[in-house]
């Protein structure tokens, strides 16, 4: 249920950026804290991304109330800090939707609001698409300015350094603004390095450096002097060395919960020539005491009681395929001192805090880089020693050039534990792991497997541990089937399916975790099923034998159909000669937008009545 805005007074008047702008500056710090409350009243009530986007609440009233948006471009890297800048343009009344089926969307989204400049959700592409708008505007001479919001995560990913080092060298007009939320500063400090961005930042500072700079362009010795003494001064009170040779102007850090202190220096920064680089300091989770003492665990939140001060316990429910990785992963390694466990920012998501406080030394954690995860296992391969690549689906994409050169085409033994594959629902189709299996079956080499419950998916784990070459286990996000898997690990036959049922005329080919949904449709046809496993290689003498007999192949998969795992039956079934038609079923060709899983899997088709009546419509 949406929020009164009317208990709002002040947010009320500022629905619209250009509302907010007709408010005077000595009203934002009420403003913000009203919008404060807002945030936390509202994500209370509807659940999703909570504690980035407390810490940014200054910042986006500051932004905001000093650009022209959505003339001015404000782009948002990754967007879980987006949230209070989709209440200040005109969606607050639907914040309780957010990352509901037909509700908001949960990151900043073109097809939803011309405030969201790029649509967006995996991390560090800020800065890039920026550069790209910068240029643009200094080619259109439109005197239209562009900013950049970046987390100190997500300024780790190589892709981020590549946009800030192009940017230095062609210098167009814009600013990067570093939201550093790992550091506090006390109030002291505060005061002084504000005081030192406005000074940075200001018309005198800025005339006196350039007017400098000229009239001593003619004298060498003296222009390096008065260079070298501008950076000793800077490098006194600020830690931008390292900008500043990238070419940008850094300011910084200064507070970032201080409204009227960034509106001042934001404003000074706003007509600075060149790129620019603000460094503020804020509090994740700012504003609400249980998310500043625990970031991590109010990231994303479901529903609860924000005066409880607590999140609600949760539900005791069966274990999900990532807690699997998790137990089989610490197993092995107690087995096999050569197993390294790699991801790129997600222990919490992968499972891997155990690991990684029994194995400190065997675990790492590369940050937003998962090009770098990626290499990074190629060369302890190379090594003899035994990475596991813990990743999501949809972030694998992002080393896909090092799967291929630096793994798959040297036949590296590297492990790849895909979590997050298939559906994963209310994080929308930036983050549905629907391509994988089409972008991972071209690849020489690869060894793909795809668990239909939670046995399964240890046991693969295994296996794929001990195969010589690439291998990849992809599983889907939530729980699975209730099965406890079995303590012992086993070798499984390479590329061998397993039938689960006989009938006539049908053969249901299912691949992964929708075999679930498949045995209803199976039972009421009277149709053979069969639990692929092995996506590469297929069980091609079981296909053969399968179609003397069933006229009719109907695979299943929660992949995108184009280039999936039907698609490898069709392959086999032509380059074979069968004499059996086949329809596949899977993902569309179509993004697949927010929702539950149960949601979109019932929307397309891929529940047990939507893949029985699919199967039925056939014959």
């Amino acid at each position: 249920m949406a929020l009164d805005l009317n208990d709002y007074p002040l947010l009320a008047k500022a629905n619209l950026p250009e509302q907010l702008r007709q408010l005077s500056q000595e009203q934002l710090p009420a403003l913000s804290d009203e919008l404060r409350s807002y945030l936390l009243r509202s994500v209370s009530q509807s659940s999703g991304h909570f504690a980035s986007g407390l810490g940014t609440v200054e910042l986006t009233v500051a932004l905001h109330y000093v650009y022209n948006t959505p003339f001015d471009r404000v782009i948002w890297d990754v967007g879980h800090q987006a949230y209070p800048h989709k209440i200040l343009t005109g969606r607050a009344e639907r914040m309780h939707t957010i990352r509901q089926k037909d509700g908001l969307h949960p990151f900043p989204y073109r097809e939803e609001s011309e405030y969201d400049v790029l649509s967006v959700g995996h991390s560090s592409t800020s800065i890039s698409a920026a550069l790209g708008m910068a240029i643009a505007a200094q080619q259109a001479r439109s005197n239209r300015k562009v900013v950049a919001v970046i987390g100190d995560g997500a300024i780790t990913a190589g892709m981020a350094f590549e946009a800030l080092n192009h940017a230095g060298e062609v210098r167009p007009d814009m600013l990067v603004i570093l939201n550093d939320n790992e550091m506090s500063i006390s109030e002291n400090v505060g005061a002084l390095n504000r005081y030192f961005a406005r000074i940075l930042s200001g018309s005198f500072y800025t005339s006196l450096r350039e007017g400098g700079k000229k009239i001593l362009s003619g004298v060498p010795p003296l222009h390096q002097l008065a260079s070298r003494a501008e950076e000793h001064f800077k490098g006194m009170v600020t830690p931008g060395t390292f900008f500043e040779e990238l070419g940008f102007n850094y300011i910084g850090p200064i507070d970032g919960h201080d409204v009227l202190g960034l509106v001042d220096t934001i404003r000074n920064m706003r007509n600075l020539k060149g790129p620019q680089l603000l460094h503020i300091v804020t509090k994740k989770g700012k504003g609400y005491a249980p998310a500043e003492a625990d970031p991590i665990g109010y990231h994303a939140v479901s529903k609860f009681n924000p005066d409880d001060a607590k999140q609600p316990a949760k539900k005791a429910s069966l274990p999900t395929f990532s807690n699997i990785f998790g137990s089989w992963i610490c197993d092995m390694a107690e087995t096999d001192e050569r197993l390294q466990a790699i991801t790129p920012a997600m222990r919490e998501g992968s499972d891997l805090v155990r690991f990684s406080k029994t194995y400190p030394k065997r675990y790492f954690d590369v940050a937003i880089a998962e090009q770098h995860a990626v290499t990074l296992a190629a060369g302890m391969a190379i090594e003899g020693l035994k990475p596991v690549v813990a990743i999501y689906s949809s972030f694998l994409q992002r080393g896909y050039d090092q799967l291929i050169h630096d793994v798959a085409l040297q036949q590296l033994d590297v492990l790849f534990a895909i979590d997050r594959a298939g559906v994963v629902g209310a994080d929308g189709p930036t983050h549905q792991g629907a391509f994988d299996i089409s972008f991972m079956r071209c690849i020489p080499n690869m060894l793909i497997m795809v668990p239909s419950d939670e046995n399964e998916c240890r046991q693969m784990l295994y296996t794929g541990y001990q195969y010589k070459g690439p291998a990849a286990v992809r599983y889907p996000r939530g729980s699975g089937n209730g099965v406890t898997p079995d303590k012992d690990m086993q070798l499984l036959p390479i590329g061998k399916a397993k039938t689960l049922r006989s009938g006539s005329k049908i053969a249901i080919l299912a691949f992964g975790p929708l075999l679930a949904a498949c045995q209803q449709a199976a039972e009421a046809l009277d149709a053979t099923l069969v639990d692929m496993r092995f996506v590469k290689p297929l069980d091609e003498a079981l296909l053969t034998e399968l179609a003397s007999t069933h006229p009719l192949f109907v695979s299943v998969e929660d992949n995108a159909i184009m280039g999936g795992a039907g698609s490898a039956i069709n392959e086999f079934v032509a380059r074979s000669a069968l004499q059996v038609r086949c329809v596949n079923l899977g993902l569309p060709d179509q993004f697949i937008k927010h929702g539950s899983q149960e949601q979109i899997y019932a929307e397309l088709g891929l529940d047990s009545a939507g893949i029985l009546a699919s199967i039925k419509a056939l014959c």
